[in-house]
């Protein structure tokens, strides 16, 4: 008996110490609190080649939440070469309109415990994680140092923030007086945080969507888009204050099939189960792929039901995914285009957005809606939006409107 009892306590004791060790060793959980989706930028958004020889690049961007570790990814997704960076620092922004940075707050960035890397043609590389305060909203300056022009770029043109460029090895400085500008961000993909603070549910959304997220007509350094309005909301409450906001729009981005950037489901994986701790995504998409059909010439009937059935059933091809991955979906409906002079819709075009709208808003096909259709038409004329949250041209939210939107969305879906 007393041997039975030795073994049974040894095996207690066995599998206590296992579990301590487990709890020990399970890693702080990584968040996003900032990302940018990436696509190859025509020549217009380009950076110049010959601004990249040893040059330093300053990018300055928008976080949501906060913590006290922070790692970058770096993305050469659509280099077709490896791509040497001789150099990378992490500091908090003086302003988020000029190059200037906080030194006492200047993080060199490492990779594998050495100052420089090469991304191999089409990957993503992580830095390793550096100690920083990071305050919820706060801005970052993320500075680069090439050795040469990336062999096929990859950016994000859309960035709503200004870039600053100088010759040499300006990673440490505290400015960068007479720096070229460009609207534009390149080779930064994601920025993730720790928190000891936070509770272990610490998480993210992705805002999966076309110009209407990515913030077309946002003045550059204003952080005027929807999420930006929805971070804000979400860090000005206790309970949401884990939740980080990441922006995954593309102007001009379609469902089915490539515009300026890869098509939605074509980028889903990298855009948004790729990011770290994404437990929501809002999708807002499919515009552009009921506008496009019918821009140039009409279209027959078979062709709006054909579109109809493909952008839904492409839906349900990212809610599976998602799904799969423990993530939920939420849709937002297509807002109101009709007075779009880019698109001119026609009585079918509104049919086919009424069509997909409804799928959105039927109970079982995603797990939340967002009525963004509801908050934004003019009850008058509602294939139009309200005049109040125009741009303009019919098509794109003015600044009000986008943050009528951030503002409609339930911030009891993150809870």
């Amino acid at each position: 008996m007393k041997l039975q009892r030795r073994a049974l306590l040894a095996l207690a004791l066995s599998v206590s110490l296992s579990a301590s060790l487990a709890v020990a060793a399970e890693p702080a959980r990584w968040a996003g609190t900032w990302a940018s989706a990436q696509m190859a930028p025509d020549a217009k958004n380009a950076l110049a080649a010959e601004d990249y020889a040893g040059a330093t690049l300053r990018q300055v961007v928008r976080v949501s939440m906060g913590g006290q570790r922070v790692r970058v990814r770096l993305s050469n997704a659509f280099g077709t070469e490896p791509l040497r960076i001789l150099g990378a620092h992490l500091a908090p922004s003086a302003a988020g309109d000029t190059a200037r940075i906080d030194p006492a707050g200047d993080r060199a960035l490492t990779f594998s415990g050495r100052a420089e890397v090469t991304i191999p043609a089409g990957a993503d590389y992580w830095s390793d994680p550096v100690d920083l305060n990071v305050a919820p909203l706060a801005d970052l300056a993320v500075s680069l140092r090439y050795e040469a022009a990336p062999t096929g770029q990859t950016g994000h043109p859309g960035s709503r923030a200004t870039s600053y460029v100088l010759a040499g090895d300006h990673l440490a400085d505290a400015d960068l007086p007479n720096a070229k500008t460009a609207d534009h961000w390149f080779q930064i993909a994601a920025i993730d945080v720790q928190s000891g603070k936070a509770p272990p549910q610490t998480s993210a959304i992705v805002a999966l969507g076309d110009s209407i997220t990515d913030g077309y007509g946002v003045q550059p350094n204003t952080n005027a888009r929807w999420t930006d309005t929805l971070a804000r909301r979400l860090q000005a409450s206790p309970a949401t204050r884990h939740v980080g906001v990441l922006n995954l729009g593309i102007g001009g981005n379609r469902v089915l099939r490539d515009g300026l950037g890869p098509n939605a489901l074509a980028r889903f994986e990298r855009d948004v189960l790729s990011q770290s701790g994404v437990r929501w995504v809002i999708l807002l998409e499919g515009v552009n792929d009921l506008g496009v059909l019918t821009r140039d010439q009409p279209v027959p009937p078979q062709a709006h039901a054909a579109i109809v059935a493909e952008v839904t059933a492409a839906y349900r091809q990212m809610i599976d995914r998602a799904h799969a991955r423990g993530i939920k979906v939420i849709g937002a409906t297509i807002l109101p285009y009709g007075g779009s002079g880019y698109y001119h819709p026609t009585a079918e075009n509104e049919a086919d957005r009424q069509a997909i709208n409804a799928w959105i808003r039927t109970p079982g096909n995603f797990d939340a809606v967002v009525d963004f259709d509801a908050v934004m038409r003019d009850p008058a004329r509602p294939d139009h939006m309200l005049a109040a949250h125009d741009s303009g041209d019919g098509l794109h939210p003015s600044p009000a409107g986008y943050k009528v939107m951030g503002e409609a969305i339930p911030l009891s879906l993150f809870k």
